[in-house]
């Protein structure tokens, strides 16, 4: 469920990287990608269930203004956000949450969501599970309003407060929706390598190609793992399945290889059904709708590099 939504892509460098240093919070295995699926229950559901295939890990929005979806299911005209049952559903998958902090920055500092915070930070430990939470995602999306101090200082704040509780199955992920602005370069938002475990990037255009890579260097000068936090097909991609896994797919999945991505977080449902998305062009980017490209999809996830959930995954990611 993504409250903003702004079209990019990517272009692929001349050189690879190698492999983040190993000390990386929940880093898998060398030459291995955590693939997530989401965004809401129903999508989750399909997908594993008519590909037979549950992934290592199922996206999850909340805000830390009333934390909806952690106890009770909510939704916001995008599909269920549903914690509890994802949690219940899918016990050996990782989780990875996204953090809406929009129009709030001011009053956390102020300590107005203080005991939001602390009941946020109990309900992260009790899940026993690698998470991954976006602070504040896409923090340079214009439509998000973030100030970039304002955003570092509360992005401290957040992770001082969960520190002190001792939750320590959270790496903390910086997710830029990634379009290089010149009076804003990435790093007047970074809160610091001390904050920052992972960092995350967006990918649904065929148009900003250089700055998702941009992005991906920056995260190998800061010897962080890069994931892509938020990825779907969008209405300029063509719908005839051959081109639509040309051109998107195949160069999403080249992306991952050149740069060293080391998780995939897919965006599978159908767009237009939706309210808060309808009549947005965005389709319907679920992988098991169409024969050709559910064969492609297997195809390549079924290779050995992709994680799925499994009783095994928690320890390959060390916790």
């Amino acid at each position: 469920m993504r409250f903003f939504l702004l079209l990019f892509f990517f272009s692929l460098p001349a050189c690879a990287f190698s492999a983040p240093p190993s000390a990386a919070k929940f880093l898998p295995p060398d030459n291995k990608i955590l693939l997530f699926i989401g965004q809401d229950r129903a999508s989750i559901d399909t997908y594993s269930r008519e590909l037979n295939a549950v992934p290592a890990g199922v996206m999850f929005y909340t805000s830390i203004q009333t934390l909806a979806g952690t106890e009770e299911p909510v939704d916001y005209g995008a599909g269920f956000q549903d914690a509890a049952y994802l949690l219940r559903e899918y016990p050996d998958a990782a989780m990875q949450i996204g953090l809406y902090l929009v129009g709030t920055l001011s009053e956390i500092l102020d300590g107005k969501y203080n005991k939001n915070i602390e009941k946020f930070g109990t309900w992260l430990k009790e899940t026993r599970r690698p998470i991954f939470l976006r602070i504040g995602y896409e923090f340079d999306l214009p439509q998000n309003g973030y100030d970039a101090q304002l955003y570092k200082k509360t992005f401290h704040y957040l992770v001082d407060h969960w520190r002190s509780q001792n939750v320590t199955n959270v790496a903390y992920v910086w997710h830029s929706y990634g379009v290089i602005n010149v009076e804003k370069p990435y790093l007047q938002w970074y809160p610091g390598d001390d904050y920052v475990d992972w960092f995350g990037v967006s990918i649904f255009s065929l148009y900003n190609q250089k700055d998702a890579g941009a992005f991906a260097r920056l995260a190998r000068e800061h010897r962080k793992p890069l994931m892509i936090a938020e990825a779907s097909p969008n209405s300029e991609i063509p719908m005839e399945t051959k081109k639509r896994w040309d051109r998107w797919y195949k160069t999403l999945f080249a992306f991952a290889r050149e740069y060293d991505v080391r998780a995939i977080s897919y965006i599978n449902c159908e767009w237009d059904k939706f309210p808060m998305w309808k009549g947005q062009g965005w389709g319907d980017s679920r992988v098991e709708n169409d024969p050709l490209l559910k064969q492609a999809w297997l195809d390549e996830i079924d290779k050995d590099h992709y994680l799925r959930s499994s009783t095994q995954l928690f320890k390959d990611l060390g916790i």
